[in-house]
């Protein structure tokens, strides 16, 4: 985020919750039953965010192996399993991950050089990740537009925290998994009854935003990852960690607290 400071403030953050393969693919855990419908809905949503070079905050539903369900739902999005990871084309060639420690210290400066911010959750509720509720309580934006899995969780519930928090607040229904359709839509209504707006992926692609602020795309990233590779190839083993023209900072050093290496993150989509 650029910070206050800065003076910048984001018209739109896009918000991208829990669109994983347990509940984003077929042969997942736990797969949404408006999965067809859902999957073009989520790429046009991707699409439109990278097209308007909008800051995308995600999360990732993680649950432990040793973790106890209070309800009858099977184990999904275990912590190292391959269900747990987003699906494919919605990770972003500027990203980062903020990792679960139970502490507030998060950077807050993280939009200025990423475009995506991964947070993990534990609950339905994000804002209950300390850092994740820092982070939106402190980031500037006019409107927060959701997305993801599931309408009746863990959307509903950012949704009204964020009210709380006197966000405006946007909801992409169509874009949103369920697993059980009545529960999603008395969850529509109870939203709008508060306030939030609703509105359809063809509402939200007639719409773009100011671009004056772009980030990379992975082609400029390869570019300079490869420029940098012949330079240093050719002697200049001393260079300043400042040259790096990618992440800033010399391979290896150390991170700032709470943050995953950047240099894996931007090379894999492994969450």
């Amino acid at each position: 985020m650029a910070g206050r400071g800065s003076g910048r403030i984001y018209k739109c953050v896009v918000v991208d919750l829990n669109t994983q393969r347990d509940f984003c693919n077929l042969g997942g855990a736990y797969p949404v039953t408006n999965l067809l419908e859902l999957i073009p809905a989520l790429r046009h949503m991707i699409a439109w965010a990278k097209r308007n070079y909008a800051p995308v905050i995600s999360s990732i539903e993680s649950h432990r192996t040793s973790e106890v369900r209070s309800d009858a739902l099977p184990s999904c999005c275990l912590d190292g399993s391959s269900g747990q990871r987003k699906i494919d084309f919605t990770m972003f060639p500027r990203r980062t991950r903020i990792e679960v420690d139970n502490t507030l210290c998060c950077p807050i400066d993280l939009f200025g050089e990423y475009q995506q911010v991964i947070f993990r959750k534990r609950t339905d509720d994000l804002l209950a990740n300390p850092k994740a509720d820092r982070f939106f309580t402190q980031l500037p934006g006019k409107e927060f537009l959701l997305f993801g899995v599931s309408l009746e969780g863990s959307i509903k519930a950012l949704a009204l925290g964020l009210l709380a928090r006197n966000r405006r607040v946007t909801v992409v229904t169509d874009a949103c998994g369920y697993w059980t359709k009545a529960t999603a839509d008395l969850a529509v209504r109870q939203i709008v009854a508060k306030g939030i707006r609703v509105i359809t992926v063809d509402e939200l692609l007639r719409s773009r935003l100011d671009r004056s602020w772009r980030y990379p795309t992975a082609r400029a990233i390869r570019h300079q990852r490869d420029v940098l590779n012949r330079l240093n190839g050719n002697g200049r083993r001393g260079a300043s960690p400042r040259s790096n023209p990618v992440q800033g900072r010399r391979p290896g050093s150390p991170l700032r607290a709470g943050m995953s290496n950047p240099d894996s993150d931007a090379r894999s989509s492994d969450t």
